[in-house]
This record gives C-alpha cells, sequence and structure tokens, in this order.
C-alpha cells in the first residue's frame, strides 16, 4: 500500500473560519473569534481550507483641513520616488503604498461640503439648507464604504466596522461635517468613539457588561472552551491561539485602567482628556488594535476610520497647536509666511504618524501565508488640497495595502491631465474585489481605474 505524503499524515481536520470560542458565566456571555490558524487554510496558507480566497478588506482612512500640499507631495514618480516631508512617517510601508498626485474634484467647489461629499461618494453635494454664512449639506448616495459593505454583505459577523478617533468639534453644518459614512442623505453610519464599546460589540457581550467586566474578564467566559480547542490543534495553532488571547487579554487591562487623578472622563470608556487635552494616540492605538483584531478573525470586511471630521476642530497639541486645526489652517498664513504653516505641517506630520501606526499593525499580522495589508485596500484621504485655499486640484490621496496581489505598491502615480479622484476610489474598491461598473455621478462618474497600479 502506498504511504500517503506527509503532509496528509499531520493535517489535522480543517476548522470553519467562523469558529469562535464561546462560552456563558452566569449573567454574562461572550463570543471570542479567532485569528486564522493553520487548521482553517489550506496546505500552502493562501485559500482557506474550503478552497475560498482569503479575505481581502476594503477601508476608508480619512482625516480633515488638507495638507500642506508643497511638503505633502513627493519627490519623484512611478517606482523612483522619496517620500516628502509629511509622507515620511510612512516610509517604512512605502512598498505597500500608492501615492496619487495630480488628480482633481470635478464635483463643486463648496468649502469643505464639496471636497468630502465628492471624494467619499463621487458626487455632488446634497444641499439640506442654508446657516449662517454657508450651507448645510449631507451626501447624495451611499460612500465607498457602504458600496464595499454591500458587496460583501453576509460574508462576515459585522457588515462593517465604524470607527472614530479625535472628537467632532465641527459646526452646525449638516451630517457632511460630522460623519464619514453614509448609506444616503442624512441616513449616516455614525463613528463609534468609544474603544469600550467597539470591544464588547466585537465580542458580544451583554448590555450591563461594564459591571461584569470589572469582576469578571471576557476570556474566563472561555476559558473551558478555549481548553478544549487547544486540544484538538497543532503546535503552531495553540500557539497563534495563545498570542491571540494574551493579546485581547492585554487590549482588556488597557480599556479598564483607571484614569489619573489630573483626568477628567467625558463619558464611560473613553479614552480619557488630560488636563483638557485629547490622548489621541492611546486612542488611535486602541481603535487600531481593535480593527486588527476585527480584520484578523474576519468579524468584518469592510471598515472606515475617521481620524479627524471635514473641517475638524481638533486642537493637536502633539503639533504645537493652542487652537483648534480649522482655525489654525486660516490664521497661521495671516501670522507669517504661508508656504511656512508650521503648526498645520506639523499637525499633518503627526497624522500621518498615526497612519502609520495602524499600517504598521495590519502587516505584523500574519494571514496564512500573507499579512493583513498585504491583503487589504485602504483609501486615505482628506475633503480638501489646502486647508487655507480650500483647493481641490492635487487632491491628497493614497492607497495603502496591495489588494491581495491587485495592486504594486512602492508607487506614485501623477494625473497631467487633471483626472477626477473618483478614479482612485474606484481603483481601490476594485482593489478589494468589489465588482462594480463604475462610481460616482455626473462630473464625478468614471468607469476606469488607474491602470499603473494594478498589478
Amino acid at each position: 500500500m502506498k504511504r500517503p505524503p506527509a503532509t496528509q499524515l499531520t493535517r489535522l481536520p480543517p476548522l470553519s473560519r467562523r469558529a469562535a470560542l464561546r462560552g456563558a458565566l452566569g449573567a454574562l456571555t461572550a463570543a471570542v473569534a479567532l485569528p486564522p490558524l493553520e487548521a482553517m487554510l489550506n496546505l500552502h496558507g493562501d485559500a482557506l481550507a474550503d478552497g475560498a480566497p482569503l479575505p481581502t478588506p476594503f477601508g476608508v482612512w480619512f482625516w480633515g483641513n488638507g495638507v500642506r500640499p508643497e511638503r505633502w507631495i513627493p519627490m519623484g514618480l512611478a517606482d523612483q520616488w522619496s517620500p516628502s516631508e509629511e509622507l515620511t512617517p510612512l516610509a517604512p510601508h512605502r512598498s505597500h503604498l500608492s501615492v496619487l498626485t495630480g488628480l482633481t474634484l470635478k464635483t463643486g467647489t463648496h468649502p469643505h461640503h464639496a471636497g468630502m461629499t465628492g471624494v467619499m461618494t463621487g458626487m455632488p453635494l446634497h444641499k439640506v439648507g442654508d446657516v449662517r454664512d454657508t450651507i448645510i449639506s449631507t451626501f447624495a448616495g451611499p460612500s465607498l464604504d457602504v458600496i464595499a459593505a454591500r458587496h460583501f454583505e453576509g460574508q462576515a459577523p459585522f457588515r462593517s466596522l465604524e470607527l472614530g478617533v479625535t472628537r467632532f468639534r465641527g459646526t452646525d453644518e449638516g451630517t457632511t461635517f460630522q460623519h464619514l459614512s453614509h448609506n444616503g442623505p442624512n441616513n449616516p453610519n455614525p463613528s463609534e468613539y468609544s474603544p469600550r464599546a467597539v470591544f464588547e460589540r466585537l465580542f458580544s457581550l451583554p448590555t450591563d457588561a461594564e459591571r461584569l467586566l470589572a469582576r469578571r474578564s471576557v476570556l474566563d467566559v472561555v476559558r473551558g472552551q478555549a481548553a478544549r480547542l487547544q486540544r484538538r490543534l497543532g503546535g503552531a495553532d495553540r500557539a497563534r491561539v495563545e498570542q491571540h488571547l494574551d493579546s485581547l487579554r492585554a487590549l482588556e487591562l488597557r480599556l479598564s485602567a483607571s484614569p489619573s487623578s489630573c483626568a477628567t472622563p467625558p463619558a464611560p470608556g473613553d479614552v480619557y482628556d488630560v488636563n483638557g487635552q485629547e490622548q489621541i494616540e492611546e486612542q488611535n492605538r486602541l481603535m487600531s488594535d481593535l480593527l486588527t483584531v476585527a480584520l484578523a478573525c474576519d468579524l468584518t470586511r469592510v471598515f472606515s476610520v475617521q481620524f479627524s471630521t471635514c473641517g475638524s476642530g481638533v486642537v493637536m497639541w502633539q503639533a504645537g497647536a493652542t487652537d483648534g486645526l480649522h482655525l489654525t489652517t486660516h490664521i497661521e498664513p495671516l501670522t507669517g509666511a504661508p508656504a511656512t504653516q508650521q503648526v498645520v505641517h506639523r499637525a499633518t506630520t503627526f497624522t500621518m504618524s498615526q497612519l502609520s501606526y495602524l499600517l504598521g499593525r495590519l502587516r505584523e499580522t500574519r494571514v496564512g501565508a500573507s499579512d493583513l495589508l498585504t491583503q487589504s485596500s485602504i483609501l486615505c484621504t482628506t475633503e480638501h488640497t489646502d486647508g487655507h485655499t480650500h483647493s481641490y486640484a492635487d487632491f491628497p490621496m493614497m492607497i495603502a495595502g496591495l489588494g491581495g496581489g491587485r495592486l504594486r505598491g512602492d508607487y506614485v502615480y501623477r494625473s497631467f491631465a487633471g483626472e477626477s479622484v473618483t478614479k482612485g476610489g474606484l481603483t481601490a474598491l476594485r482593489a478589494a474585489g468589489v465588482a462594480v461598473e463604475g462610481f460616482g455621478a455626473e462630473a464625478g462618474w468614471t468607469t476606469e481605474t488607474i491602470g499603473a497600479l494594478e498589478a
């Protein structure tokens, strides 16, 4: 009798990608999703055990108030480029980054409103009314993330995750100024700003979980099933599960840590302000770590991160700011040469360092033979180019990730014809495998992607 290959001798029964650790302890129930294990994959680690391809998540990472163009646009083109000052924090991820330059907005010119709605929907803004010396607006159609969520419907437990980092400090100018994700006019999907609420949602905790978790860890609830699972796994998978549970325990401890004596908690479960200052880095780390767990466990395939809102008034004290960023973009040019705008420049550089943290977490998280950043397609953008002039030429846009091999990475694309920003959005969607005919409407409608970025 012919002896089967060694791999067949040691191959354990496949485990469903939807497998989770579940348990109950008194009134507390929990479901802890598992990371990708060898038992869930084929022998090469490049597909699931049932032959389905590895997930290719789609995301949007948004920041408000634009950039300093002369310090943002990289030097060089194609694969012969160097990061600019404001892109320097992203240099470690250039192999997984495409920078788009020369694109412009085709769907209107109203400050902030047109850019926000145009880049996220490819459509002109939907005016709701007038207020003060400006307007109230909303999105005329679904945003990019909602288009992707409809494509991936039913493929993961959560249709999408909407996360927020810096709190809304804008004005009463409609949902455009407050929300990133929209199903349509005046129908937003609000970002969640509480890491504790995200944790509880991901692990199916009851509404009174805050009180119960003061006495019990969610991992205590699933301890029994975790032990049973470990007995059926191979050595590498056992180590992977232990690492996963240790990571969740560390997140739990960070979320339950008491604030310092000088902190005033704005709401239960938030990252607390210290001396009136938002702790942006800690909030960003927690949200990035939670998002990484969610993607690694295939809890969702679509996400949006609103680092700061359109026209955000966040005070970036880390950049030396004492005023809100929106105000700073307008008053700083009046106090010195516009090209110097040091606070705006430092704020943009700081913002890119926060994006870099997320990309680093995704890149170090293995998914079979790949990693989360390689598998993902993430559109990173803002609502206009320059916060002072509200210009839309040379619109800041990047695509992070390689789309599971659909994108080349390490590339700077320059449009010399002023192509529409919607080409960037459609490129990101299709890089995640989202099969749509086109994106946008009216002057923003396109069926064309940026072929130079495709692998």
